[in-house]
């Protein structure tokens, strides 16, 4: 569990207020205790907050429950075999296929998979960015000393990509333009 003074996200405020719709629905709550729940939690600045709204419904339980692996609203969740190859376009990278990976992955897994698409071109986009700053950044002295520290963040990037997309959870590369949509 966070600390109890840590800032809750729109996330955190969002996943409180389907427990309580979903403890109204199942008639653990009436109509006036499930409004004043939720005015509480979309007014909640802390986790600390939110504590009390949830801890009646799960008793010892932490005011919150790890998110669940994110997808494509309204489809299925992604299979194995949508996942390695979702993971496939990130890990090409490691393997030297920097553009040429994720694009196969693209142009082929990408056409029957909605999740192995958005990760192929998340991919794709990142390796884009990385090539662009390692041909302009050495014309500057900065840069010369920066290529190769990108480089090594870039590797370790492709990693937990790929380990993201293994999990079926939602990853975006920091600092990338995303030129593919």
């Amino acid at each position: 569990m966070p600390h109890p003074q840590l800032r809750v996200t729109n996330q955190d405020r969002e996943q409180v207020v389907e427990h309580v719709k979903a403890a109204y629905a199942e008639g653990r709550l009436d109509k006036h205790e499930m409004d004043e729940r939720l005015h509480l939690a979309m007014t909640a600045r802390t986790h600390a907050d939110l504590v009390p709204i949830m801890n009646d419904l799960y008793g010892t339980r932490p005011a919150y429950v790890p998110r669940p692996p994110v997808h494509q609203p309204g489809a299925a969740a992604p299979d194995g075999g949508d996942r390695v190859g979702a993971a496939a376009s990130h890990l090409f990278g490691l393997m030297g296929l920097f553009i040429i990976g994720p694009l196969l992955m693209m142009v082929t897994a990408g056409r029957t998979s909605p999740y192995i698409r958005k990760h192929a071109v998340e991919s794709l986009n990142f390796h884009l960015t990385m090539l662009g700053a390692t041909v302009l950044l050495p014309f500057t002295v900065v840069g010369l000393v920066l290529v190769p520290v990108i480089w090594v963040v870039g590797l370790v990037l492709c990693v937990v990509g790929g380990v993201s997309a293994l999990a079926a959870t939602e990853f975006r590369y920091p600092l990338t333009i995303r030129l593919i949509k």
